[in-house]
């Protein structure tokens, strides 16, 4: 039986392969150890989602389980208006769209086709400023490169060498546990 990746780990993984293990590593235990502010608002800020009262619109899907057999990948949908054929990828704040972002909504999106649903738009939310960031839809050439971006991750060794980003660590929740860097986080 395949293992399905989780589409949240799609980010993660962008902004640094080996978060996925420390995450899977520290998972149990009490996340004041690693979680810092902006974890702490993005988590608050998805309740609304994840208890599924953000919208009261039946045809509002929310929080919806997806998955895709062909990429491999499981997870939920934010909000998909399925009248508007319109999925959207709710962050609290969003400065910045990253690749990993994209792969996100992407996952988000194949896995909704293959399910058998029709979208006709795609959009980021961002929360904190109350906008909607609309995105094309994605074609067949960045299906490809989810596909090879999803092998990367399976394939991927935490024992093995990667190049660490100094850049990317100060940032990291997890880097006061790492063991591949000696960097504090900006949060400590």
């Amino acid at each position: 039986m395949p293992t399905f990746i989780p589409i949240s780990q799609l980010n993660d993984f962008t902004f640094c392969p080996y978060s996925i293990y420390l995450h899977n590593v520290y998972m149990d235990t009490d996340e004041i150890l690693y979680h810092a502010a902006p974890q702490v608002k993005g988590k608050k800020a998805h309740t609304a989602i994840d208890n599924k009262t953000s919208s009261s619109k039946k045809t509002n899907l929310i929080s919806l389980p997806i998955f895709s057999e062909d990429l491999g990948l499981v997870g939920r949908v934010d909000c998909f208006k399925k009248e508007e054929q319109f999925l959207i990828e709710r962050k609290y704040n969003l400065k910045k769209i990253y690749k990993g972002h994209f792969y996100q909504l992407w996952a988000q999106y194949f896995c909704l086709i293959e399910m058998g649903y029709k979208i006709s738009q795609l959009a980021f939310y961002e929360i904190s400023s109350n906008t909607m960031m609309y995105q094309n839809l994605p074609q067949e050439n960045e299906k490809q490169e989810l596909k090879m971006f999803i092998q990367k991750m399976r394939n991927f060794d935490p024992l093995n060498e990667f190049p660490i980003n100094e850049n990317k660590c100060v940032h990291c929740i997890y880097s006061p546990l790492c063991d591949k860097t000696e960097l504090e986080n900006v949060y400590s």
